[in-house]
């Protein structure tokens, strides 16, 4: 297949026009006639994943974040940006990146789920779904690919009841969210006994979110990026808050679009990038 081919397959069930004004999303890097046979996913196209994809032979690259944000003005080798771009053009590796767009279509619902929330609804509305093709928004009946919950309200991040005959602590729940999400660690500001009823989840940087958490009346907030006078300022106002990680949560973001690629795509090799949190703990 022709890379317009797979970007207008994948826009039909998360349209560019579903993300956020200031995003950079779409077809960032390469030629939309060049010929597709292996496709290399990730979250973010690192030094070391662009590595990875052309060691795989890959012919397109497809990850969360985008590389290309901000406008640049040269495409230089002694450049972070631009040294990857060269990397990428010079291997015949296209490049597209789905951020926002994923978030509001995909994420909330996925991280949500991932963590057993029940009776969600959006936690900041930005889209009214009008984009996106009912066919390929109803799925295949399988986990391959899932269905997308479309609605005139869709957005960023989503609020749920816990769900459970019996409220967790927040130390319990701290501990679900780890192993939910398969990592090392999670941070928490709040009484560790209080309990969690109804949460707020935010994958990604959620700083700007708490607002919009507090408006739903969610007691606990998971989220990632949550700094020091963020984290105290929710306590005051009585929102716990779990910081998981950007990468913590958003991670999901690689199997998923892996397995729905692989379901649309049959002839098309889809290889992913491990599982590894970007930074350590001493």
């Amino acid at each position: 297949m022709k890379v317009r081919e797979i970007t207008d397959r994948i826009e039909k069930r998360i349209p560019r026009q579903a993300a956020l004004e200031w995003d950079n999303v779409g077809l960032l890097v390469g030629d939309p006639d060049q010929e597709v046979h292996r496709i290399y996913v990730a979250l973010d196209a690192t030094d070391q994943v662009v590595d990875h994809a052309i060691g795989a032979k890959a012919d397109m690259l497809i990850t969360h974040h985008p590389m290309i944000f901000s406008p640049i003005r040269s495409v230089r080798a002694d450049d972070f940006v631009g040294r990857r771009v060269i990397r990428l053009i010079s291997h015949e590796i296209s490049y597209y990146a789905m951020h926002t767009n994923y978030d509001v279509c995909e994420m909330g619902d996925l991280a949500a789920d991932t963590l057993g929330m029940t009776e969600l609804i959006t936690l900041d509305v930005s889209y009214d779904g009008k984009d996106i093709d009912p066919v390929d928004a109803a799925g295949d009946g399988t986990d391959a690919i899932p269905p997308i919950r479309v609605s005139s309200s869709m957005g960023i991040g989503k609020v749920g009841e816990m769900g459970e005959a019996i409220a967790p602590s927040l130390r319990d729940y701290a501990k679900q969210v780890r192993e939910a999400f398969g990592l090392s660690h999670v941070r928490v500001f709040g009484d560790p006994e209080r309990e969690v009823h109804r949460v707020a989840i935010c994958p990604g940087s959620g700083k700007s979110e708490v607002d919009c958490a507090l408006a739903a009346g969610a007691d606990t907030y998971v989220s990632g990026d949550i700094d020091h006078h963020t984290g105290l300022d929710a306590m005051a106002q009585g929102l716990a808050v779990i910081d998981a990680g950007h990468y913590g949560v958003e991670h999901i973001f690689i199997e998923h679009m892996a397995m729905t690629l692989r379901a649309q795509l049959a002839e098309i090799d889809v290889l992913t990038e491990p599982m590894k949190e970007p930074v350590w703990i001493v």
